[in-house]
């Protein structure tokens, strides 16, 4: 079968890999219908991911159509379409036993620690396969994934109905973010340097957006709270003076809400924090979530449909790169259709 694989920084190959087998009895074959490409995925290709090893088969948002079961399946069928959870986890380490496999200390993402699901057929564990309750557009089976992580971070701020949220950038991830956001009853304020972004984020139903290049920020959160500030805070941007920015912006007993993963120090103070007993959390994949997204998808509270800027055949994933790359500005989430 065919799969992506990023050879070394900048070189990618369309290679042929054995197809899975059933192995145990927990086992679930997919055939892959789709895959979005994240920015880790970007990062694995120019060579900034840290936590990749080359080579690597790319991917780990995607989806498709259950081809084989073990012995042992109950909860999916041959036929039906699924997404997959790409987190590999022990499950007895002290985050697994609390329900939190998604910071498990031996962690393991398929598409980045491991080979990803950039390939015709996955093989993974039942526990790993979420299955659609109707019949869904191939191409979107893979951008659950995606959704998932707003999720996570909707759960981590505890956001609720009558919240008022600020989401520091406008790409896939706040988007998503956001429209979870809103389906939990909140109004959501989001910004950008990009004017284009901030339409999208618009359509598809933030309540304001702030081009921060041209506008005040602060005052348009004192309009937006009636001078009380913003209760939540969500970092997309994930650059230290963003991080920095988010502390000051937030009001007493506000949430912040970190993804970044750069190990470069802030200059935040206790003081920032403690004066107004803020809470600070990280937030990083997704716990539990793929069905919940899939049930979004379902009901049309979460439309993937307007995320997805283009679908690629995988075979011109090199012009997607290339589109990614040169258009940033126009690119809010390419998908790969894994099909002939």
């Amino acid at each position: 079968m065919k799969a992506i694989k990023v050879i070394e920084p900048f070189k990618v190959e369309i290679v042929d890999i054995p197809k899975p087998e059933i192995e145990k009895g927990d086992d679930v074959i997919v055939r892959i219908t789709s895959g979005g490409i994240c920015g880790s995925d970007i990062g694995i290709w120019n060579g900034t991911n840290s936590l990749a090893t080359y080579p690597r088969i790319i991917g780990h948002e995607f989806g498709g159509i259950v081809t084989e079961v073990g012995n042992d399946v109950t909860k999916v069928k041959v036929g039906d379409k699924v997404a997959v959870d790409p987190v590999v986890s022990c499950g007895h380490c002290y985050a697994c036993s609390i329900g939190r496999h998604n910071v498990c200390t031996t962690l393991e993402v398929m598409g980045v620690h491991r080979d990803g699901g950039f390939t015709e057929y996955v093989i993974a564990d039942e526990k790993n396969i979420h299955k659609f309750n109707v019949d869904f557009e191939d191409s979107l089976l893979g951008l659950v994934e995606p959704y998932t992580i707003g999720v996570e971070i909707n759960n981590r701020a505890q956001i609720h109905k009558g919240d008022k949220v600020l989401i520091m950038g406008s790409g896939p991830i706040g988007i998503a973010a956001m429209q979870v956001a809103k389906r939990n009853g909140a109004e959501v304020m989001m910004t950008d340097l990009v004017k284009e972004r901030l339409e999208k984020a618009k359509s598809m139903g933030a309540d304001e957006t702030v081009l921060v290049s041209e506008e005040n920020l602060e005052d348009r959160i004192a309009a937006f709270t009636d001078g009380e500030g913003i209760p939540v805070v969500i970092d997309t941007v994930c650059v230290p003076a963003s991080f920095e920015q988010s502390v000051q912006l937030a009001c007493p007993a506000g949430r912040v809400v970190v993804l970044g993963l750069k190990n470069q120090p802030s200059g935040i103070t206790m003081a920032d924090i403690t004066k107004k007993e803020l809470t600070i959390v990280g937030s990083r994949l997704s716990c539990n979530a793929f069905d919940e997204v899939i049930a979004g998808f379902e009901d049309g509270s979460l439309t993937p449909q307007e995320l997805m800027t283009k679908a690629f055949n995988y075979k011109d994933v090199m012009d997607a790169l290339t589109m990614i790359k040169e258009h940033p500005q126009d690119v809010l989430k390419i998908v790969l259709k894994f099909e002939d």
